[in-house]
């Protein structure tokens, strides 16, 4: 039998894990839900609208789309998510019904509805509203080529509702693709902001994104603009999401977000449960990402267009 000496420098029991990674990000995570609540933003009166689009699948497009909705709406913005993704995903995400019988942007888009007769009040939030997509969203692509003025029909249904419905912003979640809904929504929009998964294929096809908003701006659309790229599902444990997101930066400097979504359980969660992050635990560590986010989005002037 033996004992071992206790060495003269160990650390105490009432110090033991107060340095620890665990424990620092505890710490930072305080501090940063204390910073959210004094914030106070003050909204212009204009109406900003920004369209939420990548090409590739699987980088957080809806789940931005939505959280920053709901986290501006929390900051007293009222906003206006206009869900043109077939699958449906935002409307969901906000617990607005939308089955197939349900007045949806495809009725705007083909049989020329008001927008305001499909939008719904979210019910997250007073200041939240969405006009949700259903089914047969899916067809439109096709049944938009025979129609006359097929890239502006967004556009003109938004401004007359807006000429009766002001709201500080306007948030399109876009398909996964380039196609007439996502021209659509270039076409309606003043700013592009981009989610860019902070992984190796991020990059990949964002030139083919930033060539289709040249062809917009050029032919259909002059005042759009990207405005916005914020890195999310981020992995500070790996030098790859570090790299990526230095990367990123370099390249557009001045659109880039300093804040990064983290990779969170609770963002994976909240759509099962038919909410945003922000309603779903709002203290968590995405959910104050997205704030963060929102905050950033809010304070930032309109940019003007890059020559």
């Amino acid at each position: 039998m033996f004992h071992v000496k206790q060495s003269e420098k160990a650390p105490s029991n009432e110090s033991f894990g107060m340095d620890t990674p665990l424990a620092r990000e505890i710490a930072d995570l305080s501090a940063r839900r204390r910073a959210l609540e004094g914030v106070s933003v003050k909204f212009s009166g204009d109406t900003r609208i920004l369209t939420v689009s990548n090409q590739k699948g699987g980088v957080g497009k809806t789940t931005s789309a939505v959280n920053i909705a709901s986290a501006l709406a929390g900051l007293g913005a009222k906003v206006l998510l206009i869900d043109l993704d077939p699958q449906g995903n935002a409307s969901t995400a906000l617990g607005v019904p939308h089955n197939a019988d349900t007045p949806s942007v495809y009725d705007v888009l083909i049989d020329e509805f008001p927008l305001a007769e499909i939008v719904q009040p979210s019910p997250e939030s007073p200041n939240l509203f969405c006009a949700p997509s259903t089914i047969h969203l899916a067809g439109a692509e096709i049944e938009l080529v025979a129609q006359v003025a097929r890239e502006h029909r967004l556009r003109r249904a938004l401004e007359d509702y807006l000429a009766d419905h002001p709201v500080d912003f306007v948030i399109i979640d876009c398909p996964p693709s380039l196609g007439l809904l996502t021209i659509n929504a270039f076409t309606a929009a003043n700013e592009v902001f981009i989610p860019i998964q902070c992984e190796y294929y991020a990059l990949e096809g964002l030139s083919q994104l930033l060539g289709s908003i040249q062809m917009i701006q050029k032919h259909l659309n002059p005042g759009l603009h990207l405005s916005t790229i914020l890195l999310t599902m981020f992995d500070g444990r790996t030098r790859l999401a570090q790299q990526v997101a230095e990367e990123v930066r370099s390249h557009f400097p001045s659109q880039v977000l300093d804040t990064v979504i983290p990779r969170s359980v609770r963002v994976s969660e909240a759509p099962s449960f038919g909410q945003t992050v922000i309603a779903y635990d709002g203290q968590s560590a995405g959910a104050i990402a997205y704030r963060e986010a929102a905050v950033e989005i809010a304070s930032r002037q309109t940019q003007s267009k890059e020559k």
